[in-house]
């Protein structure tokens, strides 16, 4: 960083990825700091600025040496896992500052050497006492599988058997008594059933009445008159329960029901063309249900409006992937078991394909990952 971009940095003042110190002394106090960056999506820890004017208050050569030593300390004695950060110093005219830049940790939660786990809250910082974001943290890293956990107090008496059939001998070929295999062994080799228990994966794809036990895993579809969410009317509104290809055939019938047809060019005899690509709905909704963050205990949104259609999901991207990254067919896979069993009963690759298939069929498509929301949303613009 150089002079120029440094002061353009402190004069948008601190935000959840810029912090400001005029001295640090503390190796402590700095490593429930870096954990906070690293839980979050890492940043900056900027060292001889005032947090609260920023004026810079610049470093002698002794305290820049100190500094770096204590920086050092600090992110490999009181931050576990240990972080490998890295420092440079910025002379802005007489004055030397410190800039540490801490990455976004790859082994959450990351803890301080009191086992306490921190994150960003703006500015600020805060303590992550629950289980649902401990989880959460856990999945960022690839250690715990929201699809995978087990849905207390359900059993097989929650599975629906003719469901699970046709797939078993979809996928090899006959139904489990004549492979020489139990009804249960092969629930239970399938990843649907673990410990007796229905994974969460088996529950979404074989489950009899899955809102029981997750009411909250649902697609709420509203058609509004007007552009504004905060409208009173609306055309069409509809709570979709289910299992997964269950809520995508309703949620894709809600969209064909509420969308036009036009002609297209056509002559007037013909039905006419649906407004909107077929396949990029398909695509999209279908990524809306399969990759979206289970974790969070809500439902997808399905918004229609005058002007576009939104369909909104719990969960920004994972890890380090962008908007940029998945319009050129990048993807990381959140939910194992889900792309398993979507890819074995829908007509789903699972190859991180999706997106790009959807924007070639329809370009009009926005996309957004707010990160502080926790949401990922695609938007369709519909013509006038």
């Amino acid at each position: 960083m150089d002079a120029l971009e440094l002061l353009d940095t402190i004069q948008k003042g601190e935000t959840s990825e810029v912090q400001f110190k005029v001295r640090v002394n503390d190796a402590y106090k700095l490593g429930t700091e870096m954990v906070a960056f690293a839980n979050a999506k890492g940043g900056l820890i900027i060292i001889g600025v005032d947090d609260n004017t920023g004026d810079i208050r610049g470093l002698s050569y002794e305290e820049l040496q100190k500094t770096n030593q204590i920086l050092t300390n600090a992110a490999s004695e009181n931050v576990k896992s240990a972080l490998f950060i890295t420092t440079e110093t910025v002379k802005v005219e007489d004055q030397r500052v410190v800039i540490a830049h801490i990455p976004e940790g790859i082994s959450k939660p990351h803890t301080d050497n009191k086992g306490i786990i921190w994150t960003k809250n703006g500015s600020d910082k805060r303590k992550v006492t629950s289980k649902e974001e401990i989880s959460r943290l856990l999945q960022s890293s690839g250690n715990l599988y929201a699809d995978e956990t087990l849905i207390k107090g359900s059993s097989i008496n929650d599975l629906d058997k003719d469901l699970f059939l046709h797939y078993f001998e979809k996928n090899w070929g006959d139904v489990p008594v004549n492979l020489g295999i139990s009804l249960m062994d092969a629930i239970q080799n399938t990843n649907v059933m673990k410990a007796h228990q229905l994974t969460l994966g088996g529950l979404l794809f074989f489950g009899n009445n899955v809102q029981r036990y997750r009411p909250a895993f649902c697609i709420k579809a509203v058609s509004f008159f007007g552009n504004d969410i905060a409208g009173m009317e609306y055309r069409d509104s509809e709570d979709i329960k289910g299992t997964i290809p269950a809520m995508f055939e309703k949620g894709m019938a809600f969209l064909l029901r509420n969308l036009r047809k036009t002609q297209q060019g056509q002559n007037f005899n013909s039905e006419g063309k649906l407004e909107v690509s077929r396949i990029a709905l398909e695509e999209l909704l279908q990524n809306a249900l399969i990759h979206r963050d289970y974790f969070i205990n809500a439902p997808i949104r399905l918004f229609i409006f005058d002007n576009r259609i939104e369909m909104i999901s719990p969960g920004f991207l994972p890890n380090s992937l962008t908007i940029e990254n998945i319009k050129f067919g990048s993807s990381v896979i959140r939910n194992n078991l889900l792309v398993n069993f979507c890819s074995k009963t829908m007509n789903y690759r699972g190859i991180g394909s999706g997106i790009r298939r959807a924007m070639k069929e329809y370009p009009k498509i926005e996309f957004i990952n707010d990160r502080d929301r926790e949401l990922f949303s695609s938007i369709l613009i519909r013509e006038k």
